[in-house]
């Protein structure tokens, strides 16, 4: 049993929202799981208290109860040495990441006032004008940790199923710039070509993206990290699943720890 990802990188500054998120290259059984996840510790600088969450049978996630203190650091040892997933695989050696939590960003949505104001360290700092998605296509609702961001995206309607029919009016085929990345079904803050003043003055909806300004989208890329919230609120789309990316906020703590096979615990100190 090898470990195929665990995220964040080792020596990477995230946001306040981030979890650990353990990928296997192979099924875990029920049945093997609570002592998979005590084989994976978690320490921290500043004592919380979290818990492991399984998406699924090959990815388990640890998160606080509520959002990491900045300045903490972080570390989880996940050794795998001889601890069985319960379906005949065995792991063979442990793997360690340390990361850090820094600047609390935060980025709140209101799709009905077309409005993301971003907070840092509970300041106020920006109030941008958006657009979210249209009536056809609403944007998701709830709290989405930054998965990761990059300076040209290419995006088609095809790739995400609305449509791979070039006559269609919902097609299109373009490269966007200044894109982070909210969920792996392809939600995105960026700058869109079609509709370049967003707000409330403009009647235009995404295909459930937050557009911004260029100027604005250039600013909130430069501003956000992996692991930063960015908060939806006012759409008539219920929250990203947990498992869409790094939603896992949008699950309340009684139900995450359902899905745990050990329950909470606070993180030993480093």
């Amino acid at each position: 049993m090898l470990l195929d990802t665990i995220t964040p990188q080792t020596g990477t500054t995230v946001g306040v929202a981030m979890p650990i998120s353990v990928v296997f290259t192979n099924p875990v059984a029920a049945k093997a799981r609570a002592t998979v996840e005590k084989h994976m510790k978690v320490s921290a600088s500043q004592s919380v208290v979290g818990a492991w969450r399984w998406m699924g049978d090959r990815r388990a996630d640890w998160r606080p109860k509520t959002y990491w203190p900045s300045g903490t650091t972080v570390k989880i040892d996940a050794d795998m040495k001889g601890v069985s997933n319960g379906n005949g695989r065995y792991g063979v050696h442990g793997y360690t990441h340390t990361f850090k939590i820094g600047d609390d960003v935060r980025a709140d949505v209101s799709v009905t006032g077309h409005t993301m104001k971003v907070t840092r360290n509970g300041e106020a700092v920006r109030t941008l004008s958006i657009n979210a998605g249209s009536a056809e296509y609403p944007t998701w609702n709830g709290t989405m940790a930054v998965i990761d961001k990059q300076e040209k995206v290419h995006m088609t309607s095809c790739s995400v199923g609305i449509t791979c029919d070039k006559g269609n009016p919902d097609y299109y085929d373009l490269t966007l710039p200044w894109d982070v990345h909210l969920t792996q079904s392809g939600t995105y803050v960026h700058y869109s070509t079609g509709d370049p003043t967003p707000g409330s003055g403009s009647a235009r909806g995404s295909h459930g993206c937050v557009h911004l300004s260029m100027s604005d989208a250039k600013w909130f890329y430069g501003q956000v990290k992996q692991g930063d919230p960015v908060t939806i609120t006012g759409s008539p789309r219920a929250k990203a699943p947990a498992d869409n990316g790094y939603a896992d906020f949008n699950l309340g703590w009684d139900e995450w720890l359902a899905g745990s096979a050990s329950g909470e615990h606070p993180t030993t100190t480093l």
